[in-house]
């Protein structure tokens, strides 16, 4: 099974970036290159949400930076982030993110709560 997919909540479409318990940064980079290219597919109307899941997942240095230039590549495109399953270190990366690329991305403790919280953004 994919770990980009959409999905619908409450009649509304949702991009569904699945990284959790990721460990290995080859298989991180892969699906980040894939994420890549589904929302590049889409029209640069910021129409997109999108819903990041990395519970337990692991990143090296490589990684982040490729995780930072798809915030910055996906900015045109989305008009609603949310993260679930930051764990402690993972919060100070995610606050630098978020300063570094200027993008409002709400980080939630569960799925349906991001869910919610993103299809009220439309």
């Amino acid at each position: 099974m994919s770990r980009i997919s959409f999905i619908e909540h409450r009649g509304r479409r949702i991009l569904r970036l699945d990284y959790s318990g990721i460990a290995d940064p080859r298989e991180a980079l892969a699906a980040i290159a894939e994420s890549r290219r589904v929302v590049a597919a889409e029209p640069k109307t910021g129409s997109l949400l999108t819903l990041t899941l990395v519970g337990g997942a692991h990143f090296d240095s490589g990684v982040l930076k490729a995780i930072r230039e798809m915030v910055e590549h996906n900015r045109p495109h989305v008009r609603a982030a949310a993260v679930v399953g930051l764990n402690g270190l993972m919060r100070v990366v995610y606050n630098t993110m978020v300063q570094l690329t200027g993008r409002n991305i709400k980080a939630f403790e569960d799925e349906e709560a991001a869910r919610s919280y993103l299809v009220a953004q439309e």
